[in-house]
């Protein structure tokens, strides 16, 4: 078990190391088992950060997301949060200028994540594989910039979908009615 922990950290140490080294504009640390996103990392790329425009943390086992996420990474322009165990998400994550694109696909949203709405240039959400069953029409129609909302394997009722479908200017994916599952 600590074998298994050290290596998860070492692993989590190199990528830190080389995105720092490389002063790549991408933080990879999908598939390093987290819990929680590690405080010494905000140290550690303190001198790239306004450089990092991509980050994943995919298929890890994150349960929440801080503020000081959002306001550490504030030139993200591609977030992935695939696989993880998020139910919410902090409100400065909407305060994100230039974020397109966020991955939020199988994770444990009940409700469509609000502080998105305030995301000014999201183009794409995907949020497949969720509990979602209510969609905030009059939040959606504000975005402008959306491009594409992947509600796929979400239990969204019937009545929604006759709703959303006419009032929002962008591709709106659900799962054929038939294959909606439950809550």
């Amino acid at each position: 078990m600590q074998r298994r922990m050290g290596e998860a950290v070492a692993r989590v140490a190199r990528r830190v190391n080389e995105t720092v080294e490389s002063q790549s504009d991408t933080l990879d640390l999908a598939d390093c088992k987290l819990v929680a996103f590690p405080t010494g990392i905000y140290k550690a790329v303190r001198s790239v950060t306004q450089g990092i425009h991509r980050i994943s943390l995919a298929n890890n086992e994150l349960k929440a997301l801080g503020a000081r996420f959002a306001t550490t990474f504030s030139q993200l322009r591609e977030l992935n949060l695939e696989g993880n165990l998020l139910h919410r998400l902090p409100q400065e994550l909407g305060s994100l200028l230039y974020l397109r694109t966020i991955n939020l696909a199988r994770n444990k949203f009940r409700h469509f994540p609000e502080p998105l709405a305030a995301a000014p240039a999201l183009e794409s959400i995907n949020l497949e594989g969720n509990e979602i069953a209510e969609v905030p029409t009059e939040a959606l129609a504000t975005m402008s910039s959306l491009r594409s909302l992947n509600l796929r394997a979400n239990p969204v009722c019937p009545a929604v979908r006759l709703l959303v479908q006419p009032l929002v200017p962008f591709e709106l994916l659900l799962s054929p009615e038939g294959n909606v599952p439950t809550a």
